[in-house]
């Protein structure tokens, strides 16, 4: 909706009401109108900025519902004339192509979802997934559907379909659940205690950015060397060379800080491969905060501040990099220590800019949900079982509120042994393939023993395996099944050598 408001001589001020978040289709592109110079989305503020001319008379941020700008009613220096009656329908055109864009990606996610919840979503907990759900990874060259989104797998592709029937769960955007109150009440904590100058919320929020990003995102965005060991396969979910699932919140800090933020929060599911026990799940959910500071916003309130600097030609040291001057260092330490400090206390009670400097940090939030609620396994947040859900539902997303465990049923242990290949055998694969044929039936995988033949110098891993189902008792029998298919897949797929 576009409201003219008045006319100051060349000035014509204008209202763009957007829609409220929760209005809105969660899709990123519900914030995206126009492509810059290289081709990427911009927000719909910066979108009038930099194609329309308009000046923005107040921070805009995704949490508030509308946006003033200012716009010239001439053609002095170039800029575009709007009258009055064309300036509605310039305005009602770029939200409309949103809008377009928006309910094209819903209808895609739509189906895809659809899918993805005949599949995988009302599977019952922990059963056995289909002979076809071991790997998702196909042929180089086939293609794999992610999102309303194709990619061409290559030799990097190394996706499974437990982890691929996670993506798109969002748990931390399911009202009650326990992430998504840890969520509301962070963004709550920040848009309380950080306000701009007209009373707007400082941060904004991001909760709902594909998981998908690309290499260059997800690393070199970030200044990690092309050979740094975070990028190995062992450690990440690639979709091929180029695209993966985000193994951390930060991928999107530089097209957020490109796209003119200074103060945002993001949240979302990440992936990364990990050893399997109570604490470690593929998929998690972390919420990250970044703060820049111009020099006047940091030195503002320092005595004769307007003799510092931000930057300086020094020397690397154990407190700060070669281009960041010591008192900007010590100031934006401090800024942030106040900020985690105040958002701890509230939580749990008193127990890339070239001119600009800052700080970031990032939480993962089943370990906070997991040390405020008193939740055991992190398996749990992916349950559906009522008994678990029921107990979150709060009328306040600040009440206190403790998990009551359900039933604790018996473990069933079985080891697995296997002479290790002479090369490419990495720890992750195994515990990946235990996780996908044994879904979340299997508590913890531990290394147990591990022994080098004094001859033949091949090594041997033992491992002990231990099931428990969250809901009801196991059988021997079941269990031995889905052991016997662990120690057919892992011949099959890592080409080890079985002692069973």
């Amino acid at each position: 909706m576009v409201a003219l408001v008045l006319v100051r001589g060349s000035w014509v001020c204008a209202c763009v009401e957007l829609l409220s978040r929760e209005m809105w289709p969660r899709q990123e592109e519900s914030f995206k109108v126009a492509q810059d110079e290289a081709g990427r989305w911009m927000p719909v503020w910066l979108t009038l900025e930099r194609k329309m001319g308009w000046k923005r008379k107040e921070p805009a941020h995704f949490s508030t519902a509308a946006a003033t700008f200012c716009l010239p009613t001439s053609s002095a220096a170039g800029s575009t004339f709007f009258s009055q009656e064309n300036l509605q329908a310039q305005v009602s055109l770029m939200v409309c192509s949103a809008l377009r864009r928006v309910a094209h990606a819903h209808i895609c996610l739509v189906r895809r979802a659809s899918h993805v919840c005949r599949g995988h979503q009302h599977r019952a907990w922990g059963s056995r997934p289909a002979a076809s759900d071991v790997a998702a990874r196909g042929a180089p060259g086939s293609v794999l559907e992610l999102l309303g989104k194709s990619y061409l797998q290559d030799d990097h592709t190394n996706l499974t379909q437990k982890v691929l029937s996670k993506v798109g769960r969002n748990l931390h955007n399911q009202r009650h659940h326990p992430l998504w109150l840890i969520k509301e009440r962070v963004k709550e904590h920040f848009y309380k205690q950080y306000v701009g100058r007209f009373g707007t919320p400082l941060f904004s929020v991001y909760d709902n950015l594909s998981p998908v990003v690309t290499t260059w995102q997800n690393f070199d965005s970030l200044l990690i060397p092309a050979d740094h060991p975070s990028r190995k396969k062992g450690d990440n979910y690639y979709l091929n060379r180029t695209h993966m699932l985000r193994a951390h919140t930060s991928a999107h800090q530089w097209d957020l800080l490109h796209a003119g933020l200074d103060a945002f929060l993001v949240v979302g599911d990440v992936y990364r491969r990990d050893q399997i026990d109570c604490q470690h799940y593929p998929v998690f959910h972390q919420l990250e905060g970044v703060r820049l500071f111009s020099k006047h916003e940091l030195f503002a309130g320092v005595k004769d501040g307007e003799s510092l600097q931000l930057f300086e030609h020094g020397s690397r040291s154990a407190h700060k990099q070669e281009t960041h001057s010591m008192e900007a260092m010590k100031l934006v330490e401090f800024d942030l220590k106040q900020t985690l400090s105040r958002l701890v206390a509230h939580l749990f009670g008193d127990a890339g800019a070239q001119d600009r400097i800052g700080w970031a940090f990032g939480l993962g939030l089943e370990r906070l949900a997991m040390i405020l609620y008193d939740i055991p396994d992190i398996r749990l947040f992916w349950s559906e079982d009522d008994r678990f859900l029921k107990q979150f539902r709060l009328s306040d997303i600040n009440q206190k509120v403790k998990f009551q465990p359900l039933s604790k049923y018996p473990a069933l242990t079985n080891d697995i042994s296997f002479w290790l290949p002479t090369e490419n055998y990495a720890e992750n694969d195994f515990y990946d393939l235990v996780r996908t044929v044994g879904g979340d039936l299997v508590e913890k995988v531990d290394l147990i023993d591990k022994f080098e033949h004094p001859k033949t110098h091949r090594t041997s891993h033992c491992y002990r395996i231990t099931y428990r189902h969250m809901e009801r008792t196991l059988s021997q029998r079941e269990v031995s099944h889905i052991h016997q298919d662990i120690q057919a897949a892992v011949v099959r797929q890592l080409g080890v050598e079985g002692r069973f």
